[in-house]
């Protein structure tokens, strides 16, 4: 293994991004090969530039950080994910482990931990940061697991479906996104809606909230119906 990790970083937020890359700039033992602003492009450029290490956003547009890291490890399991984020919830850092993560990283950390951290998962090791490690080991103690949310019963498609829906596109916009046809969007939203018992907009947007799928409501207009076409 080479000494020098190769790094994409994964964030929807171009300021972000490069202050990463500012922190990570002076240190020889990383070198940033690529960035990406959504979930979709994570999974692209983490696949054809085989990083060592991404660094992933949990809540990012098309694809969230879950579904784009479960996705990396299922095609390239050599490819370490870790975690860059603010979340520090239990239940989000179980999930991001579950996806395959092999770290998890505050975006509060100082410059030298995220170094750190990059080093220990290019290493094989994995890494949490004090604040995610509590987590991990307070739903230890107490013996309970994540509990399966109906989110979790959802195919893979069903997922991106849902998230785009949140994200306040319409069922022509997410056709074009997805490159399918309109009548398959519509029967995946139909699908999602009928697993997760969901009926209308505001419902679907609060569970993206809680599902920590979304940060922030979309503002519903006229536009956004979930039957338009």
């Amino acid at each position: 293994m080479s000494r020098v990790a190769t790094v994409v970083i994964c964030d929807d937020h171009a300021l972000f991004r490069e202050g990463i890359k500012a922190v990570l700039r002076g240190e020889p033992s990383v070198e940033v090969v690529g960035e990406a602003e959504n979930g979709r492009e994570a999974v692209d450029k983490a696949l054809s530039l085989r990083p060592s290490v991404v660094l992933m956003d949990v809540e990012m547009p098309e694809l969230n950080g879950f579904e784009a890291t479960r996705r990396i490890k299922q095609t390239e399991g050599s490819i370490k994910v870790l975690i860059l984020t603010m979340y520090e919830e239990e239940a989000v850092v179980a999930r991001c482990l579950e996806a395959g993560a092999s770290g998890y990283v505050l975006k509060d950390a100082s410059p030298s931990q995220l170094v750190e951290a990059i080093g220990a998962v290019h290493s094989g090791s994995r890494y949490l940061s004090p604040r995610a490690l509590n987590k991990v080991v307070d739903q230890y103690l107490t013996s309970s697991p994540r509990a399966k949310t109906k989110y979790d019963s959802l195919s893979d498609r069903e997922r991106e479906v849902l998230k785009l829906l949140a994200d306040g596109l319409t069922i022509k916009e997410i056709a074009s996104n997805l490159k399918l046809s309109t009548k398959t969007v519509d029967v995946h939203k139909y699908n999602l809606m009928r697993k997760l018992d969901i009926h209308d907009r505001a419902e679907l947007i609060k569970f993206a909230i809680r599902e920590n799928l979304i940060r922030l409501p979309v503002m519903s207009t006229p536009t956004l119906d979930l039957d338009s076409e």
